[in-house]
């Protein structure tokens, strides 16, 4: 099997109010997704979430935004595009200063909630994402979704583009994730997300909501670290996937 990642959102905490258990999913991922205080995340737990990632040997990714604290980034934002470029800059140069002082760096962009769902299909917002990448560091790589916008302007731009699928979440017939405001789009057996995850790395297929088969390319796979039973489910998905033959390690 292919070398693959794992990954999770992480240091999405805000103030007194804790989301996931980081310090468990970094004992287990390989990268972490890590806030940059648009959507959640405050700077001394973003501090403590880089400082153990660096301690265990975990990548860090800037896990940019819209700037939508009260709705965690899930609601869409008509952002004129040099907002969004200037926007995105902010929060890597944020996170970077963060990772640094925790003698790390941040090593990808993965674009998060409503920003991520939008640049699947709106080319002008995943222009501005991958402008943003390429003016803070064109060494930067590209975590998302194959086939979509985001990528194609990455590319375009000679961005490094990785792509991800969700191990937690449902498919559409058309390779989009189905909406977190539709009955099944979470999924909970870890020993089942797990078996599901292995064929999407080994056959590059997964089974759609409507039940049909879809192709998926994958060098890097998702638990979501706010998902209930996020730990057990990260613990199956990594388990079975070493069990199968599959070299668990970062791609950056």
């Amino acid at each position: 099997m292919p070398g693959i990642d794992l990954n999770a959102d992480l240091g999405e905490g805000f103030g007194v109010w804790r989301l996931g258990d980081d310090a468990a999913m970094l004992g287990i991922v390989t990268s972490a997704n890590v806030a940059c205080g648009f959507h959640a995340g405050d700077p001394m737990g973003l501090l403590r979430v880089c400082r153990s990632a660096a301690e265990r040997g975990v990548r860090i990714g800037a896990q940019v935004s819209y700037r939508d604290l009260a709705g965690f980034g899930r609601r869409y934002i008509d952002v004129a595009h040099d907002d969004l470029v200037a926007d995105v800059v902010y929060q890597i140069g944020a996170l970077q200063a963060i990772a640094t002082a925790s003698g790390s760096t941040v090593c990808y962009v993965k674009p998060h909630g409503a920003l991520y769902n939008t640049i699947v299909t709106d080319p002008d917002q995943g222009a501005a994402v991958a402008e943003a990448v390429r003016m803070v560091d064109p060494a930067l790589p590209v975590l998302g979704m194959a086939g979509s916008a985001f990528f194609d302007e990455a590319a375009r731009l000679g961005l490094r583009t990785v792509a991800e699928a969700f191990a937690d979440r449902a498919y559409q017939p058309n390779g989009r994730l189905v909406s977190r405001r539709e009955p099944g789009a979470l999924l909970h057996d870890p020993a089942e997300i797990a078996d599901r995850v292995v064929t999407m790395v080994t056959s590059g297929r997964v089974t759609a909501i409507d039940g049909t088969q879809i192709g998926l390319t994958v060098e890097s796979v998702c638990v979501h670290g706010d998902s209930p039973g996020a730990v057990q489910i990260a613990t199956a998905v990594r388990d079975r996937l070493a069990a199968a033959g599959a070299d668990v390690r970062a791609f950056c």
